[in-house]
């Protein structure tokens, strides 16, 4: 994959591009607003700043990331075992759990009082129910997940492997056959649960793992002391996620409701609908 430097990760998104996606999440009477896009694309970036800005705007608002409702490393590791070694990797559908992902959305939405489910990424756990944050009438909901929105791809796409990962590792397919079944049973509640969809979408997939790696090193320098991942590694780890992405970047822009357009340093170069950046 290219290794071409690019500026490093933006520290956010201008204020006025924010003000206006806000606007446009309000304008649609969303409850619960969705941000799709690969790894590194900026989506935790703007949904922090989303959660800001509406905040200031004295509306009650809290995010959520996909992220969050991770199966548990042990459960991961009961699905390697029975199902297939690579399902141990969090992240590809298959390895959330998505019920409680909807439920969560469901008490928001219908302004109840609930606990914000959240995962523990160093230990690779969802944190004790005591350390979750309680939320209760709320008016909006930041959703944010690489995957969201996106949908299954037919039983023939999944023939030919797409990286090396799935060439050496899946070379029968019985972890991408799993991961499109997943998305096709479980997901699609849970996508319909978001009331609008912005999908920040890179200029092509070869630009995800620079972007990721930048992430990577930033986590580092900040965190000396975290386990990382070397360049090697972090390339393997991204194609887990390569056949999604891919399906994600020829469907989204069909699919969502606003289609950002970024460059390789993730500025904002159009967007359909009602955002312009």
């Amino acid at each position: 994959m290219p290794r071409a430097a690019h500026p490093a990760p933006p520290d956010g998104f201008g204020q006025a591009f924010v003000a206006r996606v806000l606007d446009d999440a309000l304008a649609h009477d969303a409850r619960v607003f969705g941000l799709s896009g690969p790894q590194g694309s900026g989506k935790s970036t703007l949904a922090t700043q989303l959660v800001a800005a509406a905040a200031v705007r004295g509306l009650r608002v809290v995010g959520l990331s996909l992220d969050d409702f991770y199966l548990d490393l042990p459960a991961r590791l009961q699905l390697a075992c029975r199902v297939h070694p690579l399902l141990a990797t969090r992240g590809p559908p298959g390895t959330h759990e998505v019920a409680l992902a909807g439920a969560t959305l469901d008490a928001l939405r219908n302004g109840d009082s609930v606990a914000l489910p959240a995962f523990d990424k160093l230990r690779d756990r969802r944190l004790p129910r005591t350390r979750w944050r309680e939320a209760a009438g709320v008016d909006l909901v930041v959703f944010e997940g690489w995957c969201l929105g996106v949908p299954a791809q037919d039983a023939d796409a999944l023939r030919a492997p797409v990286n090396a990962l799935e060439r050496e590792e899946d070379p029968d397919g019985g972890w991408r056959r799993f991961c499109n079944d997943a998305l096709a049973r479980d997901y699609p509640a849970l996508w319909r649960r978001v009331d609008r969809l912005l999908f920040l979408q890179p200029p092509g997939f070869d630009i995800v793992p620079e972007w990721r790696w930048q992430q990577e090193r930033a986590l580092q320098a900040r965190e000396p002391s975290r386990p990382g991942m070397s360049r090697p590694q972090l390339e393997r780890f991204v194609q887990h996620y390569e056949r999604v992405s891919r399906h994600a970047l020829c469907t989204l822009p069909e699919i969502a409701d606003v289609v950002v357009a970024l460059d390789a340093a993730r500025k904002p170069l159009a967007a359909s609908a009602s955002t312009p950046p």
